[in-house]
């Protein structure tokens, strides 16, 4: 008999024109995000993990350098998924499972794949004028270093109101190193902190707000069809050249995301 193929599992949401996919088993990834008739979440899975949706990154968000990086006076190696590198950590590969879900919200947990342990949570709702997630690692057994954030990978818009008082210098790994310097004209694959005005993205007949309580911020802006807009707890390579939360056993770190859209006649 030929083998049966069980459907991934996802969770859809809705709020007045607003609808949102959600893919526990793909990373616990926001998937397609429409308001009022406009896709603002590139939603192809065909672009690889990293290429679609909105997904969180714990316990480490963007790359740490070779995967390798000292804690407690140990070593520690951690897979490397974007050669030679370990990049956003490794609840963007994993399965979520689902606590709670309802018309407009839903709840994911999922167990921290690395040497230290610990868990991840997200809380996802969603209202008429916007989208709101909730993201909280947690330490069990162990200490634990962790840096958490988001990597929304939006469709391309008209323009964007992205500006910030300073950005990380990059050396030739494309890795940030613990020097800030004023920003450089874009294409960028750079980390940004301080955020001048609200960051808009701009699409025919609407305007989206990101917004968050990290204090550092990922702009990918080198594809023709896309733009990565990414808030994250700390900087790449934080467990490296700083910026990781430290976590003891029973402390947590969290941090939240927002968009909130406005239509326009």
């Amino acid at each position: 008999m030929p083998r049966m193929i069980r459907p991934r599992l996802m969770i859809e949401l809705a709020a007045g024109d607003a609808r949102l996919t959600v893919h526990p088993e793909d990373g616990g990834r926001l998937g397609r995000l429409v308001v009022a008739g406009t896709s603002l979440l590139q939603h192809h899975p065909s672009r690889g993990q990293m290429g679609w949706g909105s997904f969180p990154m714990a316990p480490w968000a963007g790359r740490v350098r070779d995967g390798r990086f000292r804690f407690d006076g140990l070593n520690y190696r951690l897979p490397i998924n974007l050669a030679p590198h370990a990049i956003h950590g490794t609840t963007f590969m994993a399965e979520w499972e689902v606590l709670d879900a309802g018309l407009d919200h839903c709840e994911l947990q999922v167990a921290l794949d690395w040497p230290f342990g610990g868990t991840a949570h997200q809380h996802i709702h969603l209202h008429e004028r916007g989208l709101n997630c909730l993201l909280t690692v947690y330490a069990n057994a162990l200490p634990m270093p962790a840096v958490i954030g988001w990597h929304p990978c939006f469709v391309k818009p008209i323009s964007a109101d992205l500006e910030f008082t300073q950005m990380y210098r990059r050396d030739l790994d494309h890795i940030a190193v613990p020097v800030l310097i004023d920003p450089v004209p874009h294409p960028w694959d750079d980390c940004f902190t301080g955020p001048l005005a609200p960051l808009r993205l701009h699409y025919p007949g609407l305007t989206l707000t990101v917004s968050s309580d990290c204090d550092h911020w990922v702009v990918f802006d080198e594809l023709d069809d896309a733009l990565c807009v990414e808030p994250q707890s700390g900087p790449p390579d934080a467990f490296n050249i700083g910026g990781a939360a430290r976590l003891e056993p029973g402390d947590l770190l969290q941090r939240r995301m927002s968009f909130q859209w406005a239509t326009e006649p």
